[in-house]
């Protein structure tokens, strides 16, 4: 029988923004495993013109990078082929977001990190708390930037160790000031925009919330089955639930759509519960091309996605959910343009005349009120 090769073990350094030291502090670890005895190489490593980081490198052997042309242009991404053919005990990985140059083999370099972790080689990568893709709106209210490089969460929670770098807003302001993490014109726009204290302190908190429920989800639960409550995050707070809650999440062509689905994701994982993305589609009406779209987002977040038949959404969506032991129903807020109140009342009001025995959550897009 062939001897199957355990998987590697992945271990990120998490932080809120540029400069607060992830890689460094992955580095000095890596410099740590090799007085250790091990076999470490750099895979990727993104400098950014930093000496301390770039001294902290020095003395790791580093697989040469895989050139890419792409319209004329040459890019430099990881070479995950190379890496596995050295196969390290340990590889360094900076930049865990990234989406590589198109025609590459992965789209994502997290993807190409699966790879190396499959052949059995441990990982140290590192990332920012705004690239988690289920805290893409709130990381849009607090930046007023979109970030478009996320990670599925389902990816963070498989990594065996999350540790954040801390480092005080204020004293990465003086970093910056002081021309440490980008040059001095860079710099000054840094700080007229993304960098302004305020938008670093919420950045932090999110991420010291973060990571405090990733240590959670990887302790042993020795609780006795009955009640808990969800941590202290903006989403439903301070509501009992019972250890088997299961969410649904109404999916429909709206665009805030995508907003419901990271919103119910970030529940469901918090509750450790069941969770589904349902859409009602009209008895023989293939689904929306946007719906469809939704379906698959909510797909690659690992929900189960279904579309049910019927003419009736709200009771088809009510009917599904309490044959599956649904306990949180999730639906966008209407806008003022949508639903009537004639007929029978709007959607919304007829799930929550219709769902009396479940908690229907009404999650509001943010983006229309600001508009």
């Amino acid at each position: 029988m062939a001897h199957l090769q355990p998987p590697g073990k992945l271990k990120i350094y998490l932080g809120y923004a540029a400069g607060v030291g992830k890689t460094y502090q992955m580095l000095e670890e890596a410099h740590q495993m090799k007085r250790q005895g091990r076999d470490v190489v750099i895979g990727y490593f993104e400098p950014h013109g930093r000496k301390d980081t770039i001294a902290q490198s020095e003395g790791l052997e580093t697989v040469s990078r895989r050139k890419a042309d792409y319209r004329g242009s040459l890019f430099e991404e990881m070479d995950t082929d190379a890496i596995l053919a050295r196969h390290p005990q340990v590889c360094v990985v900076d930049e865990f977001p990234h989406t590589n140059v198109p025609g590459s083999p992965r789209t994502k370099r997290w993807q190409d990190v699966q790879a190396l972790l499959e052949a059995g080689i441990d990982v140290l990568t590192t990332m920012n708390i705004q690239h988690l893709e289920s805290l893409n709106d709130q990381v849009w209210q607090i930046t007023g930037v979109r970030v478009r490089e996320t990670i599925p969460d389902w990816v963070m929670q498989q990594a065996d160790q999350v540790v954040m770098v801390d480092l005080t807003p204020r004293a990465l302001l003086n970093r910056l000031a002081r021309g440490v993490v980008y040059p001095p014109d860079k710099a000054r726009k840094a700080i007229e925009h993304f960098f302004q204290e305020s938008t670093l302190v919420a950045l932090r908190e999110l991420a010291l919330r973060q990571t405090a429920h990733e240590v959670e989800i990887r302790q042993v639960d020795y609780e006795s089955p009955g009640f808990q409550t969800f941590p202290g995050d903006e989403e439903p707070g301070d509501v009992p639930r019972q250890v088997n809650d299961r969410i649904l999440i109404h999916v429909t062509a709206d665009p805030s759509t995508a907003m419901l689905i990271r919103r119910g994701k970030r529940v469901a994982d918090y509750l450790h519960a069941d969770c589904f993305a349902v859409a009602v589609s009209k008895a023989g009406d293939p689904p929306d091309e946007v719906v469809d779209r939704h379906l698959n987002f909510a797909r690659n977040l690992h929900i189960e996605a279904r579309v049910l038949q019927g003419a009736d959404v709200a009771r088809t969506l009510v009917e599904f959910a309490r044959l599956n032991g649904v306990t949180h129903l999730f639906l966008a807020r209407p806008s003022h343009k949508q639903a009537p109140s004639w007929l029978g009342g709007s959607l919304l009001q007829q799930v929550v005349r219709l769902a009396q025995d479940m908690q229907v959550i009404i999650v509001a897009d943010r983006s229309r009120v600001q508009q």
